[in-house]
């Protein structure tokens, strides 16, 4: 099991769901969690419901830092509006998370290494940068030298999840037009996403 795949279940042992809704994923047949004391379990206090409403969130864009996830929540708070349905704009406009959705890749973490390492155009331009906000109507594809690698012919074939309705997909030229930004009701979690109570946990913290 590589490094990165082990890191994703853990990921998924440690939150009780299985964030992908992967078939593999070992929350799929032990839905405790890691641990001597894993099966025991206490009901959450509300900052635990929060705190783990917040987790769930980060750990399904790829485990993103606190940093960078506390940066676009103080992002989403700014901007007029309902700030859990911005801050899911915003999540979802990351290009890393893009490439993901149009299934050029198998997983969130795959899309991040792929847009890290120069898969990636928009826009016709090369962009390695897998936090770069991506805006409507604008197009994004895969180099062509790497439309062959094995990562991409593999995702493409997934039946597990479906191109969302707010991108239009070509996989035959593996390219991409971002149409519009999603609500939270449009985006295809596997599990549910509250991002009220991260609203909640970043506003009282």
């Amino acid at each position: 099991m590589t490094k990165r795949l082990k890191s994703k279940y853990k990921i998924n042992r440690r939150l009780g769901e299985n964030l992908w809704g992967r078939p593999k994923s070992p929350v799929n047949r032990r839905e405790y969690g890691p641990g001597q004391h894993g099966q025991r379990r206490r009901k959450p206090s509300d900052f635990g419901i929060q705190l783990m409403a917040k987790q769930r969130l980060r750990g399904y864009y790829g485990n993103i830092t606190e940093k960078q996830f506390r940066r676009i929540y103080a992002e989403a708070s700014r901007k007029r509006g309902d700030t859990s349905e911005t801050l899911i704009g915003l999540l979802e406009r990351r290009l890393d998370a893009v490439v993901y959705r149009m299934k050029f890749v198998p997983t969130v973490f795959a899309s991040r290494q792929f847009v890290n390492h120069g898969h990636v155009m928009v826009n016709g331009r090369r962009v390695n940068i897998p936090s770069y906000q991506v805006r409507e109507g604008d197009v994004v594809e895969v180099r062509e030298r790497s439309k062959q690698l094995g990562i991409v012919l593999e995702a493409v074939d997934l039946a597990e999840r479906d191109v969302p309705e707010y991108l239009d997909v070509d996989h035959a030229k593996m390219k991409g037009t971002f149409v519009r930004v999603p609500k939270l009701a449009d985006v295809p979690y596997p599990v549910m996403m509250e991002p009220n109570l991260v609203v909640e946990y970043y506003s009282s913290h």
